[in-house]
């Protein structure tokens, strides 16, 4: 596994340049309350380059391709309290760096580290008060300038370069995203059978009753916990976009929305399904889950090498905004033709969100959304709800590695000429897609979408939990 880091590593050192050295550190460990911490997450750039998960950590590159940790030393009393710690001495032959040194000498030796190299390089905006460590180093370098040292001259924000490099995932990590997709499917299968077992039974069902079954699945298939707060959104919740699992009821005869996925090793999983509370739709639920599915179909058809990222998203609003005027959430006579739904927005009532985004590390991951061969091309047009002169550029051509959701989805508010049938219901339906030469592979499709799998699923639920 060393030999994955150690790519990496070679790989961004051969992108700084003669005299070129890079400043990666880890996350912080933070406060949640009083003598608490949160769980502690490490940063998913050190990470990507070291493998390393312990806090008090930096990595420093050179452009020669060697490399220094920077890593918390052996301590007997604190690893009682805290945990096992691997310790400088044993870094360079675990994690094949070059050097490891304690954290307690990053001040003293970083200034040494940085003398008569041209550039330094470190995430901008990213960890609070690196900035100024930064220039603290350099300011320490510039004091012995008389003696002949040479201060770095120029900065590079070096999260524009490990973006790029995160952006296309390897055969590694592709192998965890499949498997953190495998066991979010099965967390999203159990929560459903939970919701329908228990509704059946006569028992009172909370949100939180199909939280509980989300972190169970998450933790028994061997996942870190949840890629980000789950969304259990019972009835008219699953309007709100970034509703959190509560303790609201799940009642028989509504829709309950899961936006849910775990963490494996460092990288993320995102699937959201949207079911019936007791397994059965009705008929103006069916009728609006069965549109964003086939948004989400058209949507899956043009991801693939060689296309535009955002093709995926024209495509689910071309279906979207002739089915909300077939179904009669938007009224012909007022807003006419889908053309002229999308010209003016109209959709944006009841689909307010982007079709997808960047999966890897992050749920949200890192990677220009903009073309960057034709990032100097750029249009303006004037949006037709706000008013307001918008500039646009090339969307990203997809290439085979990159890894992106795909999560149409309607919310239906009540308002003035919406039909009652269609009040409070939520809909989306996300899957992960690797980006391939011919189209996408679906790696989250453990979890059906078809009304007619989904009906099969909360009816043939096991009587029991299922063995380990």
């Amino acid at each position: 596994m060393t030999s994955v880091y150690a790519q990496r590593r070679a790989r961004l050192a051969a992108q700084l340049g003669d005299g070129g050295i890079a400043i990666i550190p880890t996350a912080p460990e933070r406060g949640r309350n009083r003598d608490n911490s949160y769980l502690y997450r490490h940063d998913s750039y050190f990470y990507y380059l070291t493998g390393f998960t312990e806090p008090g950590a930096c990595l420093v590159l050179r452009a020669d391709g060697s490399s220094t940790l920077f890593c918390q030393p052996k301590d007997l009393e604190r690893e009682i309290w805290d945990g096992y710690r691997l310790g400088p001495q044993a870094a360079v032959q675990t994690l094949g760096v070059s050097e490891a040194l304690s954290i307690d000498d990053l001040d003293t030796r970083l200034p040494r580290l940085l003398e008569n190299q041209a550039t330094v390089w470190w995430p901008f905006a990213t960890h609070e008060g690196l900035a100024a460590r930064v220039e603290g180093w350099l300011g320490q370098v510039r004091a012995r300038t008389r003696a002949g040292a040479l201060c770095p001259a120029a900065q590079g924000d070096v999260c524009t370069l490990l973006d790029e490099m995160r952006l296309v995932k390897d055969a590694h990590e592709l192998d965890l995203m499949r498997r953190a997709g495998q066991i979010s499917a099965r967390a999203h299968i159990r929560a459903m059978q939970r919701s329908a077992r228990m509704l059946r039974a006569g028992e009172a069902v909370c949100e939180y009753h199909l939280d509980a079954e989300l972190l169970h699945e998450f933790r028994q298939g061997g996942a870190n916990g949840v890629a980000y707060e789950s969304i259990v959104a019972a009835g008219a919740n699953a309007c709100v976009l970034h509703y959190r699992a509560d303790k609201a009821p799940v009642r028989a005869g509504e829709l309950v929305l899961i936006d849910a996925g775990c963490e494996l090793d460092g990288y993320a999983s995102d699937i959201t399904r949207t079911f019936p509370a007791n397994g059965q739709f009705s008929g103006p639920q069916r009728d609006l889950y069965q549109l964003v599915l086939a948004s989400q179909k058209a949507a899956v058809a043009v991801t693939k090498a060689g296309n535009r990222f955002s093709d995926a998203h024209d495509a689910a609003v071309a279906v979207l905004a002739q089915g909300m005027l077939d179904v009669g959430l938007l009224d012909r006579n007022v807003y006419g033709t889908a053309q002229d739904v999308i010209a003016q927005r109209a959709y944006f009532q009841f689909y307010m969100h982007r079709t997808g985004h960047w999966l890897g590390m992050d749920v949200h991951d890192c990677g220009s959304y903009v073309e960057p061969s034709e990032i100097d091309q750029s249009t303006q047009h004037t949006d037709a709800l706000s008013g307001q002169v918008v500039t646009t550029r090339p969307s990203r051509i997809l290439r085979p590695g990159m890894v992106t959701t795909i999560e149409p989805g309607i919310y239906v508010r009540p308002a003035p000429g919406v039909p009652q049938a269609f009040h409070h219901i939520g809909i989306r339906i996300e899957d992960d897609a690797v980006v391939t030469d011919t189209g996408c592979e679906l790696i989250t499709r453990g979890v059906p979408v078809e009304v007619a799998e989904i009906e099969a699923l909360m009816r043939d639920y096991p009587p029991q939990e299922r063995p380990v």
